[in-house]
């Protein structure tokens, strides 16, 4: 219930934001790491939305995959982001920018911050709380959160296959 409440006024947040200007919206290929009480890879896709190079909004959804208690686990995920880049009307040259965001999946919630390189390497870390007393295949999913996500544009990937 309480992933579903933060969901929608994530989405509300992010809708109410984007209606007032002009964004390009680009789409991103996203593979990447995950520490949550065990390592997960993940993979998905991403939506940035671009006014300036200033502020960034990205949403995605994906799938963690690993091995918790020698069993395979899956858990889908979606995540939303805003990149911020404190050099003012510096546009396309910006190396880094500071990442905050949160990531939901069926089993915790993690609020988290890092960085972002080109904005196509991301370093990020938080803590996760647990949604419901399960856990997945009896371990909690709670405590220190760790990622490290590469995300391609998917113009990037066909000009290079074309």
């Amino acid at each position: 219930m309480k992933s579903k409440i933060f969901g929608s006024l994530l989405l509300l947040l992010l809708c109410t934001g984007l209606s007032k200007a002009q964004f390009t919206v680009h789409k991103l290929v996203n593979a990447g790491y995950v520490y949550q009480n065990g390592s997960f890879g993940e993979v998905g896709g991403k939506l940035l939305f671009l006014k300036n190079d200033d502020f960034i909004f990205r949403v995605g959804a994906g799938a963690l995959l690993g091995a918790v208690n020698g069993k395979f686990a899956a858990m889908p995920k979606v995540q939303g982001d805003v990149l911020v880049n404190f050099e003012r009307n510096v546009d396309l040259y910006h190396s880094y920018y500071f990442l905050s965001g949160a990531e939901v999946t069926t089993k915790y919630i993690a609020p988290k911050v890092g960085v972002s390189f080109f904005g196509l390497l991301d370093l990020s870390g938080g803590y996760a709380f647990p949604l419901g007393t399960k856990g997945l295949n009896g371990k909690e999913m709670k405590g220190l959160n760790i990622n490290v996500a590469l995300n391609i544009p998917t113009v990037l990937l066909h000009d290079l296959l074309n």
